[in-house]
């Protein structure tokens, strides 16, 4: 089977300029396809001008309450704090989320103009192949 047959990515954080404040991302259910076993978050960057963009992924059982950060001892790779310097960058993480739902954060800390940045979950590992794309 082909990567296109077990992989779906799902947007999380369209790419947006964010500034001060908390950014959180949509719910992407791993449900899909009888359970996707793997996630990866991918974020993408535009023009960063200023601040500090710490950027961490969450899980949640039902994907309204309770989220919570993934443990450090579930992810490969490390989460990023984007800045100025990260102009057009792109981080991967892997993911392994023991709950149902994950969505993207973005905390922006010290910004008058912010930066563009963009978050996606990419869900693998299906336990039905190939994978159903809505």
């Amino acid at each position: 089977m082909s990567l296109y047959d077990q992989t779906l990515v799902k947007v999380s954080l369209a790419p947006a300029a964010v500034t001060d404040g908390t950014a959180n991302g949509t719910a992407v259910d791993r449900a899909v396809n009888g359970g996707m076993q793997d996630a990866m978050l991918v974020v993408t960057t535009g023009v960063v001008t200023d601040g500090s963009h710490a950027v961490a992924v969450q899980d949640s059982a039902d994907g309204s309450t309770g989220w919570a950060a993934v443990p450090e001892a579930q992810l490969t790779g490390a989460l990023p704090t984007v800045d100025s310097a990260d102009d057009s960058a792109v981080f991967e993480v892997g993911v392994r989320a023991s709950r149902r739902y994950l969505r993207a954060v973005v905390v922006t800390t010290g910004s008058t103009t912010g930066g563009i940045v963009g978050a996606h979950i990419v869900l693998n590992s299906p336990r039905n192949a190939p994978v159903t794309r809505a």
